[in-house]
């Protein structure tokens, strides 16, 4: 039971490191927010993981479930962008995203849930959608 704890462990770590996740920084804030619509995007290939694929699924899912209204009135907006489609590299470029990116975006405000993506999506989704609040309620706020 212990090895199978172990190679469970080790295939967990292997599908993190086989991804192409693009590491950033937390939160970029700037004083003047020009917009009020928060709009999260999910950059990823046309190869993807399974954590890659679950990232993408439950984000989208946690801000259906946590902001129904604010997702209808268009407040709030999901798109899944191939970073290997050339229509979608213009946008990537703006925001300064290269690889697998959970990126949340208000005016210049900038919030990269990538590592929380990588860290909690598969093995705590409700770690995740806490965090997914967390980071939206504040974006909300200002």
């Amino acid at each position: 039971m212990k090895n199978l704890k172990l190679v469970f462990v080790f295939l967990l770590l292997l599908q993190f490191m086989s991804c192409n996740a693009q590491p950033g920084k937390k939160e970029v804030k700037s004083a003047d927010s020009s917009s009020d619509k928060i709009e999260a995007y999910y950059f990823h290939f046309t190869a993807r993981c399974t954590t890659c694929k679950t990232i993408e699924a439950n984000a989208k899912e946690n801000l259906e479930v946590l902001y129904p209204n604010q997702m209808k009135a268009g407040l709030i907006t999901f798109r899944s962008l191939n970073l290997d489609e050339e229509s979608n590299k213009a946008i990537a470029e703006k925001l300064g995203v290269s690889g697998q990116t959970l990126l949340l975006v208000k005016g210049d405000q900038k919030v990269n849930l990538t590592n929380e993506g990588f860290m909690y999506a598969v093995v705590k989704p409700e770690k995740f959608k806490e965090i997914i609040n967390e980071k939206v309620d504040g974006l909300l706020i200002k």
